[in-house]
């Protein structure tokens, strides 16, 4: 595995809810499951990416994000394991940040720890944090609209020739 897509899930995966911690609440982005499987047989690897600040901010548990992870996996009826790896990065705004996005951390580690090419990686999502975590793991960014704000209107993104896409699936579809 020389390349890989890292994944945001709510707004790119499946429908944002904020602070989404009941696995009854997952509804997939239409489109996902068939977007993974070609993902995979353009040869990426897959690895989930996401932060979840209601666990830091005692809304939920982590045990409540890997059910609703699981959830996930459950409604693309995909086989197992779906996710080559998975980061729930917990901190909430203000805590001493490891993994939340913009932290590029999970990015390096997984590139380092699979030997990837970082030019044949991309990190997929619908927010600024997502956009900003790939720019500086040194990867590809690329923007999907399908979350609940438009992050290309950021000031941060003026200038930049990052790649806007409808959905998920459209970015698959746009590799080839």
């Amino acid at each position: 595995m020389l390349k890989a897509l890292f994944l945001d899930r709510d707004g790119t995966l499946i429908a944002h809810k904020p602070y989404l911690s009941d696995p009854a609440g997952v509804t997939l982005i239409p489109g996902t499951a068939a977007a993974l499987v070609r993902a995979r047989q353009l040869g990426f690897g897959l690895f989930l990416f996401t932060n979840q600040s209601g666990i830091g901010r005692g809304m939920y548990t982590a045990e409540d994000a890997e059910r609703v992870n699981a959830r996930m996996e459950e409604l693309l009826q995909l086989p197992p394991p779906v996710f080559d790896g998975v980061c729930v990065a917990p901190e909430a705004p203000g805590q001493p940040v490891r993994y939340r996005k913009p932290s590029p951390l999970f990015i390096l580690e997984t590139i380092s720890l699979h030997g990837m090419d970082p030019h044949q990686c991309w990190m997929v999502g619908d927010s600024a944090s997502d956009v900003r975590a790939g720019v500086a793991a040194g990867i590809n960014p690329a923007i999907v609209l399908s979350g609940p704000k438009d992050p290309r209107n950021l000031p941060e993104f003026a200038g930049r020739r990052i790649p806007a896409h409808g959905s998920f699936p459209e970015f698959v579809a746009s590799l080839g």
